[in-house]
């Protein structure tokens, strides 16, 4: 079973920045679409960005382009999250997911393979 490890959480002020990563132990994520995903108290979850199995392919959510940027290394067998320039309402539980699939757009019926979480607050 594919277990997925999110790290790099914290708190950080507003302007800062921080770098996510999500890695596999024991498995290989090159076959797999990863996804990044974030929850807020009282709001729905959210992707965030996602990244091609290859990694030549990226999508991001409006209110993150620009600001975000999702990579991956497949010798490290990680994907990544670089956040800059964060805002308070950045504050949120983030997550990274994987499916067994090439491209993003083919993730149909949502991912099947989800970190725990790490926290992120964003706060003077």
């Amino acid at each position: 079973q594919l277990e997925l490890v999110e790290s790099g959480g914290g708190l950080v002020q507003p302007g800062g920045s921080l770098r996510l990563s999500c890695v596999a132990p024991g498995f290989t994520l090159d076959d797999y679409v990863v996804g990044w995903f974030r929850q807020a108290p009282g709001k729905e979850r959210e992707v965030l960005s996602c990244i091609s199995a290859s990694g030549d392919s990226t999508n991001y959510l409006d209110s993150v382009k620009g600001r975000f940027i999702i990579s991956r290394d497949l010798t490290k067998n990680a994907v990544y999250l670089q956040m800059n320039s964060l805002k308070p309402e950045d504050t949120a539980v983030y997550f990274c997911a994987a499916e067994f699939v090439r491209s993003c757009h083919e993730v149909a019926g949502g991912f099947d393979y989800w970190g725990q979480g790490t926290q992120i607050t964003v706060s003077s």
